[in-house]
């Protein structure tokens, strides 16, 4: 492709995203279809010959497209966002045009300097104490890897790099933690067996009193407390691990305490919802994501640490082709997680911040969380619907209970309020089980989302609930 065929089909392209940006609420939200459906529409074989980028755009329209669920629609209330905004989408494209390998300062000066400044933005955005050093990773599964290696290190002197693990080390987190623990926690070398986890309160947070009673089994039976995961907005029901008392243990017992902040570290851009990070102070490291709530576009994941020097230790590896001069004096952060190749994601989080402004994203924050709590008062209008969680930022947990039914037949006629609802293409949902209870998840949190939607959320499960 020429120069300026490039040029044509960049106009088109952007003409086709702005319209989409403008009409994605005219697509259902999720789509229709089986398993095999677009695969069925994909050649068995490559083409021979290069084909026109017409017809690979049509193609794009015509098969893509249909089976694309629409994570930008306003009706999205599922999971929790994975949100864009047109300022990230057009850094995310300058840093494809750019190409820019950014493993090390020398490879790209500019990404290296403007992601250190990004990371101090943040940092200081979200209330986290200023000594601590923050870096991009590409999600918080690997920014919760990275804590978990990192207090591996730290717990046995950097031995186990050079030597192996001995299988004496354990983790421990909540019964809600998310699942990408127990993953880090494999692939770390910990073993499962090694994961313990801590059961929780009415308010599915961690019970601190449980933690120090099972740290304390462990050392009477010669294992290691090595690391403690607390969770700030579980994926299930948000729940908040209390983390002052967690922390306090963790300092008792010199044991590592990652927080993982995935979706609600967001909230605290917003100087009054910030309760719930009381103790973050006393986190080693901690992780949230931008390319959830904060308008960034996938993926791009912020990882703070008190002790920058322990993280590169556990990750650091010279190869003679990676020695520049430069070394002692910058940040390369290739030595600051697992990936030695790294995209330029500073960028788009340098258009967001500034083109948005800390007053712009508190101002879209507040509106997700009264959208939410709009939405909790309708449920609480009607007797037949029960909050099965605390209402915590912007997320409800509820079931259709009109009473009298056992817990069992309660889940199918939940399931099939839920595939009802999703149904209409109109809005989207999912589910989750909070100690064995079939629970309805709606997440506030999609740019677009207003009170409009919210009302067709409510709309939708008043017409189907007890049919």
């Amino acid at each position: 492709m020429d120069n300026e065929t490039f040029r044509r089909y960049g106009h088109e392209f952007v003409d086709w995203l702005a319209d989409y940006f403008e009409n994605v609420e005219k697509y259902p939200v999720k789509p229709g279809l089986t398993p095999g459906d677009i695969l069925s529409k994909i050649p068995l074989s490559p083409p021979k010959t290069g084909e026109d980028m017409d017809h690979i755009f049509k193609d794009f329209k015509e098969v893509i497209m249909p089976g694309i669920t629409h994570w930008q629609h306003p009706g999205w209330f599922a999971y929790f966002p994975a949100n864009n905004s047109p300022p990230s989408v057009l850094a995310e494209m300058l840093t494809a045009g750019l190409g820019a390998q950014c493993m090390i300062w020398q490879t790209s000066p500019a990404a290296a300097e403007l992601e250190e400044r990004m990371m101090e933005w943040l940092r200081d955005m979200i209330g986290l104490p200023s000594g601590m050093a923050g870096v991009i990773q590409d999600t918080a599964s690997t920014a919760t890897l990275c804590a978990l290696l990192t207090a591996r290190e730290v717990k046995t002197d950097f031995r186990t790099n050079e030597e192996g693990n001995s299988g004496d080390l354990r983790v421990y987190a909540s019964a809600e933690t998310h699942s990408s623990i127990e993953k880090g926690v494999k692939i770390a070398g910990y073993g499962k067996e090694n994961l313990v986890y801590i059961d929780t309160d009415e308010n599915f947070a961690m019970i601190p009193s449980l933690l120090e009673e099972a740290i304390d089994i462990d050392i009477k039976n010669g294992k290691i407390p090595a690391c403690v995961v607390g969770t700030l907005g579980t994926t299930s029901s948000m729940g908040m691990d209390p983390l002052e008392e967690i922390g306090s243990i963790c300092q008792k017992y010199n044991i590592w305490l990652h927080v993982d902040a995935a979706y609600a570290g967001t909230a605290a851009l917003v100087t009054e919802f910030r309760g719930f990070m009381k103790g973050a102070e006393m986190a080693d490291s901690f992780v949230f994501n931008p390319h959830k709530w904060m308008l960034t576009n996938f993926d791009c994941s912020a990882y703070f640490v008190k002790d920058a020097a322990a993280l590169i230790r556990t990750f650091e590896i010279h190869p003679e082709y990676l020695k520049t001069t430069t070394d002692h004096k910058v940040k390369n952060y290739r030595d600051w997680g697992i990936q030695l190749g790294r995209r330029f994601r500073a960028l788009k989080l340098w258009f967001v911040i500034r083109s948005y402004g800390l007053e712009g994203l508190q101002q879209m924050v507040k509106n997700h969380v009264n959208l939410t709590r709009q939405f909790r008062e309708l449920l609480e209008s009607d007797t037949r619907l029960e909050i099965l969680a605390p209402v915590q930022l912007t997320l409800v947990c509820f079931r259709y209970n009109p009473g009298g039914m056992a817990e069992e037949t309660l889940s199918e006629v939940n399931r099939k309020l839920l595939e009802k609802v999703n149904a209409s293409g109109e809005v989207f949902l999912t589910h989750t089980s909070l100690k064995g209870r079939y629970a309805i998840r709606l997440s506030v949190g999609q740019r677009n989302t207003g009170i409009g939607q919210i009302n067709k959320a409510w709309e939708l499960i008043s017409q189907h609930a007890g049919d």
